[in-house]
């Protein structure tokens, strides 16, 4: 048993119509030191999010009555921190997009290995308990500038800069990302709901203003990385 991970007995909705797999798929996690929720359909997936709580929800794609990416947009709506795993039968490009602009942080094509899923979910588990303080930290600090997220201020000793709301999100996530690499898709799925071109040419506008404000501190950078997004270089 991984406890560092699962130490807390953690918590998953596990959404399937299938009541095979359902079964199976409970029965698994619960057997691998997890506390396992099971519902039916979409409809009850929601209904029991909503009289528990959960650390990641598991959501098969196609169920009756309310499909998978209709409940992550509800549970994203109410909760914006829960993981969400996606389970498909499909492997279309189109679908993986949908399930991310409904919230989702994982997606797995159906069939898959119960093992395959356990190292998907503690990674997951890992890396959102490893982000809770992230994810609550309003004040970030880097070379001579001070970031308030909650006001929506950049500032220095000499200078002070209000942002507009998707300057203030963009240089949240480049501040959670401090010198590492932020992916390009991810900040546009989170901030402007796709990744289309129209959308990642207005994000390319916003880095640049971002960049004028940066300026007071050539020792702070953001540095494309073609194709893939972007680095926002601070000093160590």
């Amino acid at each position: 048993m991984d406890n560092e991970v699962n130490s807390e007995k953690a918590k998953i909705l596990v959404a399937e119509d299938d009541a095979n797999l359902g079964t199976i798929l409970t029965e698994y996690l619960d057997a691998k030191g997890y506390e396992a929720t099971l519902a039916k359909d979409g409809v009850e997936g929601w209904k029991k999010f909503s009289n528990g709580t959960y650390d990641c929800c598991i959501l098969d794609v196609m169920m009756p009555e309310k499909d998978g990416f209709t409940l992550g947009k509800e549970i994203r709506a109410a909760n914006e921190s829960v993981p969400i795993i996606f389970l498909t039968a499909k492997s279309m490009k189109e679908d993986t997009l949908a399930g991310f602009k409904s919230g989702g942080d994982d997606y797995i094509t159906k069939p898959f290995s119960m093992e395959e899923l356990l190292l998907r979910l503690k990674a997951i588990l890992r890396r959102t308990k490893g982000e809770q303080k992230e994810i609550q930290k309003t004040v970030f600090e880097f070379g001579k500038f001070t970031f308030d997220f909650k006001n929506q201020v950049l500032k220095t000793v000499d200078s002070e800069q209000h942002l507009t709301s998707k300057e203030n999100a963009l240089m949240k996530m480049l501040a959670q990302h401090e010198n590492q690499l932020l992916d390009r898709s991810q900040a546009l799925l989170a901030i402007w709901g796709d990744d289309s071109y129209f959308n990642s040419r207005s994000m390319d506008v916003y880095i640049a203003k971002i960049r004028k404000y940066l300026k007071a501190d050539e020792s702070v950078k953001i540095i494309n990385e073609h194709g893939k997004g972007f680095r926002f270089v601070t000093p160590e």
